[in-house]
């Protein structure tokens, strides 16, 4: 009996030190959010909104069945074209990380990251700092068959009760070759405050 009670005694020393015990910093009124939930704090553009824009405009292109074959794409940053701060290169790289995601689309340097690309490369091919069989030459990046482009406005209403603010997403995918415009899609967000 003795025996049997100080395992037990042991087994619960031994489950308390496994719990976490470390202390929280900071302030009482902060906690961490669900990062689906709905975000309706204001009107303005929004984390939610730009989880709808990504995932409506990734899952329309990867079912049009134009990316067959897994082609090479360049995305362009979205453009703004709305009166508020929008950091549009997060909705590009959201639209970007789904679609690879998908398996659908490969990606060429983006024209942001396109000097960051040669300089690495003039690095490893002019600098004499790098084993020869290991640098990666010259003249060898692929060329995107496809440019990834799009832009995102609105349009706001106010009253003396209310506030009405209309986004308009649109993205398109452009054959470079030919200048066609083989894909386009929109998504259309409204948003309105009671005053």
């Amino acid at each position: 009996m003795f025996a049997r009670f100080s395992i037990l005694a042991v087994v619960a020393v031994l489950a308390s030190g496994c719990s976490n015990t470390s202390p929280v910093l900071g302030s009482k009124n902060i906690s961490y959010g669900d990062t689906k939930a709905v975000e309706t704090v204001t009107n303005e553009f929004g984390s939610t909104d730009l989880q709808m824009i990504a995932e409506t405009m990734t899952r329309s292109l990867a079912q049009s069945g134009i990316l067959q074959g897994r082609p090479v794409v360049q995305v362009y940053d979205v453009k703004n074209k709305t009166s508020e701060y929008i950091d549009t290169r997060e909705i590009t790289t959201s639209i970007k990380t789904q679609l690879m995601k998908t398996g659908t689309a490969r990606f060429a340097s983006d024209n942001t990251d396109m000097q960051s690309q040669v300089d690495q490369l003039k690095l490893q091919n002019q600098s004499g700092l790098y084993k020869k069989s290991t640098v990666s030459k010259t003249g060898n990046m692929v060329a995107a068959k496809y440019r990834l482009e799009g832009s995102i406005s609105s349009i706001v209403k106010r009253s003396a009760d209310y506030k009405d603010v209309f986004y308009k997403f649109s993205l398109q995918l452009v054959d470079v070759e030919s200048g066609l415009a083989e894909w386009m899609d929109e998504k259309e967000i409204r948003k309105t405050t009671e005053r």
